[in-house]
């Protein structure tokens, strides 16, 4: 098996950005005078930003608005975000057996590093503007063994990559929800990996 190198999605699996993000999205609707229900928004995390702008501005709008809130992001999503419970624990299990940690997010890669810096959460990699199927290409390249994320896509990236995938019911998915898309283990949130993960490398051994 190569050198254990785990992937992990940022948001509602590392990070608890709803805070920051209805921030930003608030934002939004003060400069554009579009209201944006920023609530609705972050309880369904996971899709790029331009499926969740399409819901509110009409298409022609749509790219000046994505611009306009990754303007405002920085100054207003960034210090109310939040590592999850056991997120730190996660990585530091990682790297007590040698291993590697990759963040491969739907969110541009520049933000991601903001929030990871802010929380000071050290990575080896990270691979941003990817979702689904896409983030499969990021974790082949850097040679992931397995997959850990919220959503169901994340799922399906784990299962395009030819990894193990292992959801986290923290975000908006059900356990159901993420077995059903290919999970082959689900944890109630990353307090649990430290204790989970050498079965998840074997788990691996066995692909």
């Amino acid at each position: 098996m190569p050198a254990l190198t785990v992937g992990f999605d940022l948001d509602m699996t590392l990070v608890d950005s709803r805070p920051g993000i209805a921030a930003a999205y608030r934002a939004l609707t003060a400069k554009t005078g579009v209201p944006v229900d920023a609530e609705l928004a972050v309880s369904r995390l996971g899709p790029p930003l331009r499926t969740e702008i399409a819901h509110w501005f009409p298409p022609e709008q749509v790219e000046s608005a994505v611009r306009l809130y990754r303007e405002l992001y920085p100054a207003y999503a960034i210090t109310p975000t939040l590592l999850l419970p056991g997120a730190r624990e996660a990585v530091d299990a990682i790297r007590a057996r040698g291993g590697r940690v990759l963040v491969v997010t739907s969110k541009i890669g520049r933000l991601a590093r903001l929030h990871l810096d802010h929380l000071g959460l050290t990575v080896d990699e990270l691979a941003g503007d990817l979702f689904a199927e896409e983030k499969a290409t990021a974790l082949r390249e850097h040679g992931a063994t397995h997959y850990v994320g919220d959503h169901v896509a994340d799922m399906v990236a784990a299962a395009a990559a030819g990894v193990p995938g292992i959801g986290v019911t923290t975000g908006p998915c059900s356990s159901a929800d993420l077995r059903a898309a290919g999970a082959e283990v689900v944890l109630d949130g990353l307090t649990e990996f430290p204790a989970a993960l050498d079965g998840m490398i074997q788990l691996a051994l066995e692909q």
